[in-house]
Parts: structure tokens; C-alpha cells; sequence
């Protein structure tokens, strides 16, 4: 008996050997998944950041655009109703060289009504007079002219054309006449 119960005593010590080295095989196997998981949530982490932030960049952006479009969505319309001011000031212009002072205050009003309305929407003239420094950034030069005098070089000698911005952009730039 004692040679069975020494075999199977070296059995028992096998199994328990094999058992203690699968054992410390699945530590290892288990902290080997534990790296690879924690890797995989800090990419998976990554990921989640860069795609917050993209998405908090869209959001600002499209609000920024949206606020741009309301503020030029009646760019176009307003182009439109420029001719008509300009037919008004041409208009007004006109009628006072007559005597007809009922006349010329009727239209005036309706010139007023158009032109307040106008700036209602956001339209600005942009100022520009005779006597100014030309600059091409906010006037385009229709011709140039001798200078009347020295002084008047390079300057803005006559506005043909009036200018409007909406917000902060041109939409119409004044048409001058400088002197050479």
C-alpha cells in the first residue's frame, strides 16, 4: 500500500502543480486582458473626447453661421430696393428745381418711409463724400479726373453712386470719380 499511496501522493503533487501553474497561467492570462481592456477604454475614452469636441465645434459653428445668415438673409432683397432709393434721390432732386412745394413733400415722406424701412433691416450707407481719401477698400473709382486743385490729389473729387453695408459688409461700394 504504500507504494500505491506514493503514487498516487506524486499524482495529488502533479495535479496540484499543474493546478498552481494553470492557476499562475490564468493570473498572467487575466492581467494580460486587464492591460488590453484598460488600453481599449482609454481609446475608446479618446475616441468619445474627439467626437464631444467635434461635436461641440459643429454646434458653434452652424450657431454662428445661422446668426450670419439672419443677419444677411435680406441681402438680396435689399440690393433689389437700392435702384429705387437712388430713382427717389434722383427723383427729389429733380422735383425741387420745380416749385411745386406739395409735390416734392409728398415724395420726400414716401422717400423717408422707404429709406426707414430699409435701415429697419440693417441697411447702413457707408460715408463717403468729396474731399475724402480714396481708399479701394470701401469705394470703387469709376474714373479719374485732373485734380481741381493740388490738395484734391488722390482724393474723392465726386460721389456718383451711394454705398450701403449691411452689418458689417458692403453689399453696394460707393462709385467715385478721383482726382488725378
Amino acid at each position: 500500500m504504500t507504494t500505491e499511496n506514493t503514487e498516487i501522493d506524486q499524482e495529488i503533487d502533479d495535479l496540484t502543480l499543474e493546478q498552481n501553474a494553470n492557476g499562475e497561467q490564468l493570473i498572467v492570462e487575466e492581467l494580460g486582458v486587464e492591460e488590453q481592456l484598460t488600453q481599449d477604454l482609454a481609446k475608446e475614452k479618446d475616441k468619445y473626447l474627439r467626437l464631444f469636441a467635434e461635436f461641440e465645434n459643429y454646434k458653434r459653428r452652424t450657431s454662428k453661421e445661422r446668426i450670419e445668415l439672419f443677419k444677411t438673409a435680406n441681402q438680396e432683397v435689399l440690393l433689389a430696393m437700392l435702384p429705387v432709393l437712388d430713382d427717389f434721390d434722383r427723383a427729389i432732386v429733380e422735383i425741387s428745381k420745380s416749385e411745386d412745394e406739395i409735390l416734392l413733400k409728398g415724395v420726400e415722406l414716401i422717400h423717408e418711409k422707404l429709406k426707414n424701412t430699409l435701415v429697419s433691416k440693417g441697411l447702413e450707407q457707408v460715408e463717403v463724400k468729396a474731399g475724402d481719401a480714396f481708399d479701394a477698400d470701401f469705394a470703387e473709382a469709376i474714373t479719374q479726373i485732373p485734380a481741381p486743385s493740388d490738395k484734391m490729389k488722390g482724393k474723392i473729387v465726386d460721389v456718383l453712386e451711394k454705398g450701403y453695408k449691411l452689418g458689417d459688409k458692403i453689399i453696394r461700394f460707393p462709385k467715385v470719380v478721383i482726382g488725378q
